[in-house]
């Protein structure tokens, strides 16, 4: 409601302009005119752009996994530039980042990591992230010096509450458990509190490692199945209308969403829109909004 009492309050200043214009033959009320004009557009464009979000689990916290391409260390080192993107993304709008399980890579970089981003609409934003992701740059791991290029691929599903039934019963489960570790030693817990649960029917499957409780990490890998389900049973109906999901696309080319150019000129292009940019490192760094925005408001 406060946008439109704004938009009501900017168009009665606009009529206050116009009439003093009128009366007075004041051409330097010219400015003032415009400049109410430009924050009325504002206005209108936030309020279309919040029409984006009004969509079933918009609302919600987005669940975001990131999985490595083939191509060993260079697209495990993207992954991890990925996963550092999305958590400046989140800094940037006072997202909480909490990862729930990360696999460190063999040389550098991760081969997945899945963190759940808490905040006001984080999976109507990040939704828009969901596909393969592919970065041209000379490689800091070939001692040539040769130009590789990595992919890696985005998962966004919304975080389902209570208000949201997704039944899972407790025969399809298979739960194990194992020992968490950290990457160098570090973190490692001496009990069996590592939980992996896998849904039979589907046979999706979750793990959860970042407490040292089993009985918790239980509980948000189950938390973590249920939004996968959801997003499962939302790609069926999907399909049925012949909607392909993107982010199920194989990792490698042609499937990409977005292509990151470092060399041998410097370029953000996401293919599903032609928007593209050089500002790169903004980019890399988190600042997002314009391919998103652009991205949602093309739906």
């Amino acid at each position: 409601m406060g946008s439109l009492l704004r938009m009501k309050s900017l168009g009665e200043d606009l009529d206050a302009v116009f009439e003093l214009a009128a009366e007075d033959d004041d051409e330097s009320l010219e400015d003032e005119a415009r400049s109410i004009v430009n924050e009325l557009d504002k206005v209108v464009a936030e309020q279309e752009f919040k029409k984006m979000l009004s969509g079933k689990g918009d609302s919600s916290n987005a669940i975001l996994t990131i999985n490595s391409g083939a191509g060993g260390t260079e697209s495990q080192d993207w992954a991890e530039m990925l996963m550092r993107m999305y958590q400046r993304y989140s800094e940037r709008h006072d997202f909480n980042w909490n990862v729930i399980e990360l696999l460190d890579g063999e040389e550098a970089g991760i081969k997945n990591v899945t963190a759940i981003v808490e905040g006001e609409n984080a999976y109507g934003y990040l939704k828009a992230e969901a596909g393969v992701h592919r970065l041209v740059r000379i490689s800091p791991f070939d001692s040539n010096k040769r130009r590789h290029t990595s992919f890696a691929s985005v998962f966004v599903t919304p975080e389902i509450d209570d208000s949201i039934e997704i039944e899972v019963e407790e025969k399809d489960l298979r739960v194990d458990t194992y020992r968490a570790s950290g990457k160098g030693g570090q973190h490692i817990n001496t009990t069996d509190s590592a939980v992996r649960i896998t849904h039979i029917p589907t046979n999706i499957v979750v793990t959860c490692q970042n407490e040292r409780s089993q009985h918790k990490n239980r509980h948000t890998a189950l938390k973590i199945l249920k939004s996968k389900l959801y997003e499962h049973e939302l790609q069926k109906q999907r399909a049925e209308h012949n909607e392909l999901e993107s982010s199920k696309m194989d990792i490698s080319f042609g499937s990409q969403i977005r292509s990151y150019v470092l060399h041998p000129y410097r370029m953000v292009k996401d293919h599903r829109t032609s928007l593209d940019s050089s500002n790169v490192n903004a980019i890399l760094d988190g600042d997002l909004d314009e391919l998103i925005r652009t991205y949602l408001l093309s739906g």
